[in-house]
């Protein structure tokens, strides 16, 4: 049978939750809507009004 590598030390809490500080997740970005003024994600068609960059894209 072959040995398979295993951890020496046990990793400490602060090294393992210093390893994972860059995995938070963020909350949604979001804007104000120019037409309706209600919040929706930047880049997007409103879901509110279906306005894009001034222009009616579809019908509510």
């Amino acid at each position: 049978m072959a040995k398979h590598p295993v951890p020496k030390k046990k990793t400490s809490k602060a090294r393992r939750d210093s390893r994972r500080s860059h995995q938070a997740l963020s909350a949604p970005k979001l804007v104000a809507c120019p037409e309706c003024k209600s919040m929706k994600p930047p880049h997007t068609v409103c879901p509110s009004c279906g306005y894009y960059d001034g222009r009616k894209v579809f019908e509510v």
